[in-house]
């Protein structure tokens, strides 16, 4: 708003008056006054000079008008004239005034004229300015109104695209949904058809083998048929040519004799009539005897014939009887065939059936995973359903802001023009007003006291130059806006959530606009995905390594203070075996596979750490055949059934943040193939170790290897490595420092060591250098009658036989020990103490490289080929970690059966006794009661129901105090 500002000489032609200015601002008045007097030189000098008026709370008096200033623009009311010294009266004094003095006021008249030639020229000015600035004004409001247009016609193109790209996704989701449903036909089908192939093959396999024994019993009754056949033809021809040959040596026998008798009848007539004639008889008598000798031997003959005709009777006989007998044996193979085929029949309807159990399960999985895919796809598409309503939601609610925002931007133009009008409506009246006040040549009289001169709402500075009159005049009224005004328009807009885009645009841009997402982001944010260089994700991952950097350090410090409280014998034993004092932790069972057990375990190194744990045996990382791990192929792959490499690498990195090593479980003996060689057995290597058949041993009878005769025993199950190759055991090391050295695991529990020299597990130590290394080195126990037999010297020498291999730079699972366990926790603790008074297994011999245990993921879990007395585990853990070696737990046993806070207990006795691999043990006790020894200088092992107390044996000095007291379990005493 601007100001007029009226020369000094205007005011020297009025009458004696006083001008009284009051202002109002804000609830609060100030008064200035002025007492006239008659012009002197110098105020003729400067009477175009302007003066501040300043408010002084008191009446001032000068020489100078006083201009009335208030907010209010529509009091526009004259004042009354005040007396120039102070009168409250309000009467003026009538000065008189000369011709001189009538002179020089026609001159001021004239200048005055002038000076109301050149307010009318600065009039002018001012309407062409203020024309200008309607210009301008209309023109911007055109403007605003064009750029409002096009953001509305961006936001509907926007708002169309985005309903173009909704549209585009539910016909993806129909699409998708379409073809899984054509997917599922399909599937079904396939089962189907798969089913039916199934029935057809089972059909024809049974029809195959069902005539195939169907001839083969034909078969076999037409050849015991033909046998019988022949045979009973051999004995009928046998019969008849027997009865043949006897009937015609009968009937010759019969004529022989019948001519016998004949000659004798004629011999007879002939010496009868020789006699009557007197013939001589004595020849006669001769050619009788003759004859009867030859009958005699004709007889001989016939008898010998007979007994001819007899042996082969009795040989047909026996032929008869053995064919006989082959029939009965024909007739016992018939049966057994009929059993057989008959056990086949129902083997085969078994395995149909089972087949078809298996076919059904088969489908009911097929369409549980079907509807679980089918649940999981539409919950997907609900949550991008929801993402993109929630989009949709944020998109309208940008708009509707925007729309808001123009609105009042509008409306603030509005307000503008509307007080630009106002304003230059203002000084229409003002000009108009000063215009008729400097045209009026009357003097003001008495009436006229009441007038008062409006000026400027309120808001004008006197002392303002030419360019800020000039600026006010062209801009029109203008403050700064408040602090508390300009948080509310800032109100007005709401944040939202910065989208996601480069960290260093992020970081650099100081304006980010609202964008619809697009389908690729809607996807990401359904599926989980963080992007690269997320913002949100970049605060998070470094809010991590802050916390770790601050753990490692806590870690580091209280190491520091535990070195301050540690001994000198609390260091490494012996190279490759530890410190001597490790606990082992077996991290998994048999059935582990089945979770994402990396991520299951790693939340656990706390707490093991606490409980005093200082090792963890990781399952086998491999990629493997079986899930277990334990059929390695591509040994450089560790996505395994446990989890992936980056999940495995988390784990052992929280082991390592607990200070827990990490045990890797490797299976060196063998490993399983990728290809089959051209004549179609499994013996060609893939992966980044790619060998072939040299890298296999030759006497391994399944897999045709090239390479030498093994070093051990055979693993049937998949080819045996031949580790006297050099470049095999190059591969060997390289893949072992680089599980150490890139995947962070600090030892070994090696798989099935039998299968391989000890020398080369030594080589692979050295090469290494792990912190620790177990090997897996199970023999079977001696039995007799059933029972365990008490020297098992022979079963321990092969343990340390292979440890001895190794040069003592592995241990090994002391088997021997948890053999006798089984049987000494049932009364007969006697077991427990060899004749030399030492422990039984190899705890007795070796101690610093016994690894004791009681189970692992073979011997129980679900497995269970030799699993410990489970109401005996408790009493089996007081003995393994109050004893030398190195105690393993087992994870089924530490938080599957209850046993957390028996083994924690146990553990911090070892720990308060200083128990080591190495510690001495004197028995004091082992019999059938129960069985006491001393371990070391301060703890006191006692198992069984034995009453017995230390306190009261001569030989145990101190005083001791009773830490663990089970019964007839086991205690244990401390020395204070």
């Amino acid at each position: 708003m601007g100001t007029v500002l009226f020369p000094d000489i205007l005011f020297r032609i009025l009458p004696c008056h006083i001008v009284v200015s009051s202002s109002t601002y804000q609830g609060r008045s100030s008064y200035s006054g002025y007492r006239w007097q008659p012009p002197s030189p110098s105020l003729r000098k400067n009477s175009n000079r302007k003066r501040n008026i300043l408010y002084t709370g008191e009446w001032l008096y000068k020489s100078r008008p006083a201009v009335y200033s208030s907010m209010d623009d529509s009091s526009d009311t004259f004042t009354d004239f005040l007396d120039a010294g102070g009168n409250p009266s309000g009467r003026s004094e009538v000065l008189e005034s000369s011709e001189d003095e009538l002179m020089e006021a026609r001159k001021v008249l004239s200048e005055v004229q002038a000076s109301q030639e050149a307010i009318e020229k600065e009039r002018d000015k001012l309407l062409e300015e203020l024309a200008r600035s309607e210009a301008k004004q209309q023109e911007y409001v055109a403007t605003i109104m064009h750029e409002k247009e096009l953001a509305i016609a961006e936001l509907e193109a926007a708002k169309s695209l985005f309903n173009q790209k909704l549209q585009e996704s539910l016909e993806e989701k129909s699409n998708f949904e379409s073809k899984l449903v054509l997917a599922k036909q399909d599937a079904v089908e396939l089962a189907l058809q798969v089913e039916k192939l199934a029935e057809i093959a089972f059909h024809q396999a049974t029809d195959h083998i069902l005539e195939d024994a169907q001839l083969r019993v034909s078969k076999a009754e037409t050849s015991a048929a033909e046998a019988g056949y022949q045979i009973e033809e051999r004995i009928r021809k046998a019969t008849e040519g027997t009865i043949v040959s006897i009937v015609e040596h009968a009937k010759d026998a019969i004529e022989k004799a019948l001519a016998v008798a004949e000659t004798a009848g004629d011999h007879t007539t002939k010496a009868m009539a020789l006699f009557t004639d007197s013939m001589n008889p004595v020849d006669e008598v001769d050619s009788i005897k003759l004859e009867n000798i030859k009958l005699q031997n004709t007889v001989n003959d016939i008898e010998s014939e007979l007994l001819l005709t007899r042996n082969e009777v009795d040989t047909l006989r026996l032929e008869l009887n053995q064919a006989r007998e082959q029939a009965s044996a024909f007739k016992h193979r018939v049966n057994d065939v009929e059993k057989m085929l008959l056990e086949f029949q129902e083997s085969s309807k078994k395995k149909a059936l089972q087949q078809e159990g298996d076919v059904k399960s088969l489908l009911e999985k097929m369409k549980k995973d079907a509807t679980e895919r089918k649940k999981a796809a539409s919950k997907a598409f609900k949550g991008e359903l929801e993402a993109i309503q929630a989009a949709i939601v944020a998109a309208k609610e940008t708009a509707q802001s925007k729309d808001e925002v123009y609105m009042r931007r509008c409306e603030a133009l509005q307000r503008s023009l509307k007080a630009s009008e106002a304003t230059s409506k203002l000084w229409r009246q003002r000009a108009e007003m000063a215009e008729s006040l400097l045209l009026n040549d009357r003097s003001l009289g008495e009436g006229d006291e009441d007038a008062v001169y409006v000026v400027n709402g309120g808001r004008i500075d006197l002392l303002m130059d030419d360019s800020q009159k000039w600026k006010l005049l062209s801009d029109g009224p203008r403050r700064e806006i408040p602090d508390w005004m300009a948080r509310m328009i800032r109100s007005i807009g709401p944040k939202f959530p910065p989208r996601k885009v480069n960290i260093s645009e992020a970081l650099t841009s100081k304006f980010r606009s609202l964008e619809l997402p697009k389908p690729d982001d809607v996807w990401s944010i359904a599926q989980e995905k963080p992007k690269e260089g997320d913002t949100l994700i970049e605060h998070v991952i470094e809010k991590e390594i802050i916390e770790k950097k601050r753990k490692a350090l806590e870690r580091a410090l209280q190491r520091k203070t535990i070195q301050r409280k540690k001994t000198p014998e609390q260091t490494i034993l012996e190279p490759g075996t530890g410190t001597g004092r490790e606990i082992v932790f077996q991290g998994f069972n048999w059935e582990s596979w089945r979770r994402k057990w990396y991520l299951e375990l790693a939340p656990k190194a706390a707490d093991l750490s606490q409980c005093g744990i200082t090792a963890v045996w990781l399952p086998p990382p491999t990629e493997s055949v079986a899930p277990q791990g334990y059929m390695p192929s591509d040994l450089y792959n560790l996505n395994s059934a446990y989890g992936s490499e980056e999940e495995l690498q988390h784990c052992i990195e929280e082991m390592h943040n607990q200070d827990l090593l990490a045990l890797g479980d490797v299976v060196l003996n063998h490993r399983c193939a990728h290809k089959q060689s051209p004549n179609g057995v499994w013996n060609i290597f893939g992966g980044k170790l790619a060998w072939g058949p040299e890298a296999i041993v030759c006497d391994d009878p399944n897999f045709h290897g090239h390479g030498n005769p093994s070093s051990g025993d055979i693993f049937h199950a998949a080819p045996n490595i031949d580790h006297s190759q050099d470049f095999v055991r190059r591969d060997i090391k390289e893949w072992l420092n680089w599980l150490r050295n890139d995947i962070g695991f600090d030892g070994w529990r090696l798989d099935f060591v039998r299968g391989f020299s000890g020398g080369y597990v030594k080589e692979y130590i050295e090469a290494s250098n792990p912190a620790f290394a177990i090997g897996e080195y199970w023999d079977s126990l001696a039995y007799e009658g059933g029972d365990l037999c008490y020297n098992q010297d022979a079963h321990r020498q092969r343990i340390v036989n292979w440890i001895n291999a190794t040069g003592g730079a592995s241990s090994a699972f002391d088997v021997t020990t948890k053999g006798i366990l089984h049987s000494a926790v049932h009364n007969q603790y006697w077991r427990l103490i060899d004749p030399q008074g030492k422990p039984t297994g190899v705890m007795g011999w070796w101690p610093s490289r016994a690894v004791t245990f009681l189970e692992n993921h073979d011997t129980g879990s679900t497995q269970g080929h030799w699993p410990f007395p489970r109401d005996k585990l408790a009493q089996g853990y007081a003995y393994i970690l109050t004893h030398p070696g190195t105690p393993v737990i087992f994870y089924d046993h530490f938080y599957d059966f209850g046993l957390h806070d028996v083994i924690t207990e146990l553990v911090e006795a070892r720990r308060r006794a200083g128990i080591h691999c190495r510690s001495p043990v004197k028995i004091h006790h082992a019999n059938t009661d129960g069985y006491v020894a001393q371990i070391g200088d301060t703890l006191v092992t006692k198992l069984g129901h034995l009453d017995w107390n230390p306190s009261k044996e001569i030989h145990l000095d101190g005083s001791w105090q009773k830490f663990v007291d089970k019964g007839s379990d086991y205690k244990l005493w401390l020395r204070q």
